[in-house]
Formats: C-alpha cells, sequence, structure tokens
C-alpha cells in the first residue's frame, strides 16, 4: 500500500517538474523569437541611418526612475567637467 502511494506521488511530481520544464521552454522559445524580432527593428532603424548605441542608450533611460535617471547624469555631467569634457 505505501509503494502505491510512493508511486502516485513521484508520477504526480514527475507530472508537475515536467509541466514546469515545458513551460519554461515555451518562454525560452518565446524570449528568442522577440530576440529576432528586436534585432530586425535595431537593423531597421540602422538602415534608415539611426545609430542603435544611441536608441539602446534611450531606451535604457526611459526604462529608469526619473529620479535616477536625474541623479546618473547631474554624477557623469560633474565627472565630465572635472576632466575637461564640457
Amino acid at each position: 500500500m505505501t509503494d502505491d502511494i510512493t508511486d502516485t506521488s513521484q508520477t504526480v511530481a514527475a507530472g508537475q517538474l515536467r509541466a514546469f520544464v515545458e513551460r519554461i521552454e515555451r518562454m525560452n522559445e518565446e524570449a528568442k523569437a522577440i530576440g529576432d524580432d528586436k534585432k530586425e527593428i535595431y537593423a531597421e532603424a540602422k538602415g534608415t541611418g539611426f545609430d542603435t548605441k544611441a536608441i539602446k542608450q534611450l531606451i535604457r533611460l526611459r526604462r529608469m526612475d526619473p529620479a535616477a535617471r536625474q541623479e546618473e547624469e547631474s554624477i557623469l555631467d560633474l565627472y565630465k567637467a572635472a576632466l575637461g569634457m564640457v
């Protein structure tokens, strides 16, 4: 009787594990597809004459909290001034 319960528990656990792994694999496939789409957009932007490094920087900055972005920009401006880069 105990062996039946153990076998059932292992079957359920294996099924749950398989479901988790398959969900993660699907998400990985979707992430790869999204990554490929992003590469195409960057290539299109570059072909139009835009600087993709600048676009990536803009995206990073837009994702930031405005106060954190302002602080980072202020520190960078201060350091640039200290090095005579202004």
